[in-house]
């Protein structure tokens, strides 16, 4: 019996804590978890992922979004949403993530404790409990951190959580604000950006950048720009803030922003969303021999160790890509490394979904990355209103595009916008991963009518472009 009070302790419940410890319980280990909440599932069941993408959801169904195109621009479900309609739906979901995970983790005999942890030394922790009380020790001879990140914040700034807000903060919004400024084109400042302004809200997205999301092929995203400017979005590009305030106003408070250009922008409300921050401020990482980035950040190597051998750090944490999706699979990496088990690495081919309205789904290289390698390529497209299932929903404006070498015809890129592109793009993923061609494309049969069919629709272009 081993001398430590656990084979492994995980700090954080999110999706790379709670798949470090379920992997860990399946080999046999005593194995405890610690959450600084007193709920379980991280940022990512609570305040971020889920949350945001079940608000989704109901924006699109209450707002009739899909239906406009047959029934009229003006066409809603229901006439005024409010927050409490979105927030029903989200709060609903929530609820049940939260058992399943706490049934889960309990079920493979996992301890859960509600403290905060910090490292004593590399193999001793404090717990200190969430609901109050004296602090604790553990010992563990293996430790994953998985503590995630927190939004990051500007001490100048007068957050109120009611008019000046980040993305952890919009699940307590009492009502829809009439217009919204969003600081930052992030990824998660562009979904909300739409999803507000699929509401009505008028919205306006600051960014020093001249392009929003610059990862994503450039077409895909002209795409997604042409239709927020539909929904009234107005994109400051280029432009960094010198300064936001809340200021009393004729009709009650506002934000007022400056801009370093000397603009000024006012509005409701203000969306702060300029990236976040490894929740590493507490742990006491010195005491354990560690050490975090500027940014809250843990390096490890390539089995998620960090420089200290028995600690290892998964998630959100570690930086790029910061995914759920593959911070589950660090997770589970990492307690099979801890205990000698083999375990074979995820590929390199990482499917990223943008959850924007409408969502942007991509796999392999774009367009920009593979003229700046000098590898040639060609292009097939589908357009969403050519094939009958885009007609039946009502997506006029989705595409699909694919990217191939012209010479062995195997994809290099899969990039789609429309509805249901992040089911979509596994197709093309699992493709790619065999070393397809465009030929299986072509000569496999889908099912009618299904999105599925840009794929043989876009096999078909590309093929006709290289004769």
């Amino acid at each position: 019996m081993s001398s430590y009070d656990y084979d492994l302790f995980v700090i954080g419940s999110g999706p790379a804590g709670q798949r470090a410890a379920v992997q860990a319980a399946k080999l046999g280990k005593r194995v405890a978890l610690a959450e600084r909440q007193t709920v379980v599932g991280g940022v990512c069941l609570n305040t971020g992922t889920i949350p945001s993408k079940t608000l989704r959801a109901a924006t699109m169904h209450f707002s009739g979004y899909n239906e406009r195109s047959v029934y009229g621009s003006s066409y809603k479900v229901k006439q005024e949403v409010t927050m409490a309609d979105l927030l029903a739906r989200a709060d609903h979901v929530r609820q049940i993530g939260i058992d399943v995970t706490r049934h889960q983790m309990q079920r493979n005999g996992i301890r859960i404790i509600e403290s905060a942890a910090a490292f004593v030394d590399p193999h001793r922790l404090r717990l200190i409990p969430a609901a109050g009380g004296p602090p604790t020790e553990v010992t563990a001879g293996k430790v994953v951190i998985a503590v995630g990140t927190t939004t990051t914040r500007d001490d100048n700034i007068a957050f109120d959580g009611r008019h000046i807000f980040t993305s952890d903060d919009i699940l307590e919004l009492q009502a829809l604000p009439k217009s919204l400024t969003v600081v930052g084109a992030g990824v998660i400042g562009i979904e909300y950006a739409t999803i507000f302004a699929t509401l009505g809200v008028r919205v306006t997205v600051i960014d020093k950048r001249l392009r929003i999301l610059p990862f994503v092929d450039e077409e895909i995203i002209d795409t997604l720009v042409h239709l927020m400017r539909q929904e009234r979005v107005t994109l400051r590009l280029g432009e960094e803030v010198s300064g936001i305030e809340l200021v009393d106003g004729e009709q009650g408070q506002k934000v007022h922003i400056s801009l370093k250009s000397g603009k000024h922008i006012n509005c409701e409300t203000v969306l702060y969303s300029i990236g976040r921050t490894g929740a590493t401020a507490g742990l006491d990482l010195e005491a354990a021999g560690l050490s975090a980035d500027p940014r809250g950040r843990i390096t490890v190597n390539a089995s998620y160790q960090t420089e200290v051998p028995h600690i290892y750090a998964v998630g959100d944490v570690i930086g790029f890509p910061s995914l759920a999706s593959t911070s589950m699979e660090q997770g589970r990496l990492a307690a099979c490394h801890a205990f000698g088990v083999e375990a074979r690495s995820f590929p390199d081919l990482l499917p990223y979904g943008i959850y924007t309205i409408p969502e942007i789904s991509v796999v392999g290289k774009n367009e920009q990355e593979l003229t700046e390698a000098e590898i040639p390529y060609e292009v097939g497209r589908a357009a969403y209103k050519e094939i009958a299932r885009g007609q039946i929903v009502g997506d006029q404006a989705g595409l699909l595009k694919l990217l191939f070498d012209p010479q062995s015809r195997k994809l290099l890129g899969v990039h789609i916008i429309g509805d249901g592109a992040c089911e979509m793009i596994h197709i093309g993923q699992a493709v790619m991963s065999l070393g397809g061609t465009l030929d299986y494309l072509i000569d496999t049969v889908f099912n009618y009518p299904t999105f599925a069919e840009c794929y043989k629709t876009a096999a078909f272009d590309g093929i006709n472009r290289i004769g």
